[in-house]
Parts: C-alpha cells; structure tokens; sequence
C-alpha cells in the first residue's frame, strides 16, 4: 500500500500534466494547428486521474472498455520520452523530480486502467 503522500504527489503530478494539455489544446485549437494527439493524450491522463481516484478514494470511474484500453496505450506511449527526458536530466534537478514523479504516476495510471480491462 502506498502512503497517502504518494498518493497525492501521483495525482498531483497527473493533474499539472493535464492542465499543461488542455493549455496547449486550447493554444493550438486557436492557431488552427492539428490537435488530435493532445486532445488525445490529455484525455487519456483525465481518464487515469479519474481510475486512480477510484482505486484510492472510491470515486465513481464509469468509462466504457474501448476508452480505458485507449487511455491505456496512449499513456504506455508516453513513456519513453520521459525515460529520454530522465537520461538527459542533472541529478537533483527540479527537471528530474519532476519527470520522476511523472514516471511514477503514469506507471500506477497504466496498472489502474489494466486492472480494469481484465
């Protein structure tokens, strides 16, 4: 069981990732620019904020499979430019904790939404 400060550090981190996307979303629904990726991958951190939520809070989670399995991959996508990012940080760099924390909670996301696919 992890401690009730991980817990929120994970959702923390997912929240800020969202906010970030739907900033860049709504930035390049303005321009015009193609935004099937970032509408894409912030719905996929929404869907992992809300299964997480329900794993620990007991929040209501009611998305159908063909969802939770998108939200699933797009989130496994993500991750290896994080590992990039992570190999090029400085240790003890804010730009580390951060990625690891964002590691960490895309890792617990992606379990949650696998648990509910089975």
């Amino acid at each position: 069981m992890m401690s009730s400060a991980d817990q929120e550090a994970s959702l923390n981190s997912l929240e800020s990732t969202y906010r970030k996307l739907s900033n860049a979303y709504e930035s390049m629904k303005g321009k015009g620019a193609n935004t099937t990726l970032v509408k894409k991958r912030r719905d996929a951190i929404m869907a992992a904020i809300d299964s997480l939520r329900s794993d620990w809070y007991g929040n209501n989670f009611s998305y159908e499979r063909d969802v939770i399995a998108t939200s699933q991959q797009t989130l496994e996508d993500i991750l290896p430019s994080i590992h990039k990012q992570l190999a090029k940080a400085e240790d003890g760099s804010p730009q580390l904790t951060l990625n690891e924390r964002r590691l960490t909670a895309l890792n617990l996301a992606i379990e949650s939404l696998k648990n509910r696919l089975e």
